[in-house]
């Protein structure tokens, strides 16, 4: 049995990370799940390119629920004892008390800086144990224990199957994260639409009158979204259906875009023009932000347009940066052509509407017309295309 101290030069960044982030602390369930799901990718693309030979069988990521505990399984690639010590132990912090001094009101900014994922654990749990055995042949399985102070043990233990588990023993201030309702809310937010199959305990069927666990994994999310689809591949019905999932109790929309751009940035999505209620304020912040499929944030001021908050949808880039502060995203370039092209591709399937269904464009005009005039106040660029089909 090994023992050690993380690699940290600050005496102890654990109470840092709880006190600076604790305004958000839910974030640790996105973290941690996101891992096992870039582990079990990670094996597929090893598997595809011939350097896993092994059977692949169920990857599904299982989050379960103790009496005092949660637990974060994947049979993605694992870890052997070096690679915990390089990713886990030693966490270069280098000037950290000065980065601290500077971000300290910015969570995310720290998190995000020194991909600090795993770390995101330690906000809400006292004790955290991984368990892991790596895909690589005849490997051997290690048990990683740290209480949260910087110093961990790291043993040998009996493990049957490759991949990780990250067990939590959850704080005492933290018990809210032990009831099913609201890790089932946060799996909900954060990972609906993971690309790898995410099982929170069992299904449940009514029997005589109460709820019967089955033995059937009950699967949280949908691995293939309907922006990461062709469009060609689907139907009117299936963009509307998506709209639903997204905005139950909403009224159909009247028109949708289909994102869909390689260069100069990734970016994938799709927006929906909602039919418009007078009362136009409720409706900002209806536009989802993800980064390959993990939920991000709903408020895109900065990364839209401003005329373009009332639409609703899904956009997701890997280029925009995961956690990081509003000011930063404002200032970020690729963030700023993000924004042209959403712009251009609006007013491109307005004026495609307009030109090619005339009758249509009038029926809808009352609902477009907020967008419009909007638009045409307040971005420069878009007065200028939308002289061509906004009607007086």
């Amino acid at each position: 049995m090994q023992k050690g101290n993380i690699g940290v030069t600050t005496e102890n960044i654990f109470p840092i990370i709880k006190k600076f982030l604790y305004s958000d602390h839910e974030i640790f369930l996105r973290e941690l799940v996101s891992n096992a799901v870039d582990a079990t990718q990670k094996l597929n693309t090893l598997a595809s390119i011939g350097e896993f030979k092994g059977e692949l069988g169920e990857l599904t990521v299982h989050v379960e629920l103790g009496k005092d505990t949660i637990t974060i399984s994947d049979r993605g690639i694992g870890l052997t004892a070096e690679e915990i010590e390089k990713y886990i132990n030693q966490i270069a912090f280098s000037g950290a008390n000065d980065f601290l001094e500077k971000y300290k009101n910015d969570a995310n900014a720290i998190i995000g800086h020194f991909g600090l994922g795993f770390y995101s654990a330690f906000m809400v749990a006292k004790k955290v144990e991984i368990i892991t055995k790596s895909y690589r042949d005849g490997v051997q399985a290690v048990k990683w224990t740290c209480d949260g102070s910087p110093e961990f043990t790291i043993e040998n233990i009996e493990k049957a199957d490759r991949g990780s588990d990250i067990i939590l023993y959850i704080d005492d201030d933290c018990k809210e994260f032990l009831e099913e309702a609201r890790i089932s809310g946060l799996l909900k937010k954060y990972c609906s639409f993971l690309p790898v199959p995410i099982a929170f305990g069992k299904k449940k069927e009514w029997k005589d009158g109460k709820q019967v666990e089955t033995t059937e994994d009950n699967i949280i999310n949908d691995t293939t979204p309907l922006w990461t689809r062709k469009p060609s591949e689907l139907s009117d019905e299936d963009y509307k259906s998506f709209y639903s999932k997204l905005y139950p109790m909403s009224d159909e929309p009247l028109f949708w875009i289909h994102l869909n751009v390689d260069y100069p940035f990734h970016l994938t999505g799709i927006l929906y023009f909602p039919k418009v209620k007078s009362n136009i304020e409720l409706n900002k912040n209806k536009i989802q932000l993800y980064c390959n499929q993990v939920y991000v944030t709903d408020s895109v001021e900065g990364i839209v347009p401003d005329f373009l908050t009332l639409l609703h949808g899904v956009i997701d880039s890997p280029d925009i940066p995961l956690n990081v502060s509003r000011s930063y995203l404002q200032s970020d370039s690729n963030v700023k052509k993000i924004s042209t092209y959403i712009t251009k591709k609006v007013s491109d399937r307005l004026q495609s509407i307009f030109k090619n269904d005339r009758k249509q464009f009038e029926e809808k005009w009352n609902d477009l017309k907020i967008f419009i005039n909007y638009g045409m106040l307040t971005q420069e660029d878009f007065y200028d295309k939308a002289q061509k089909f906004a009607l007086f």
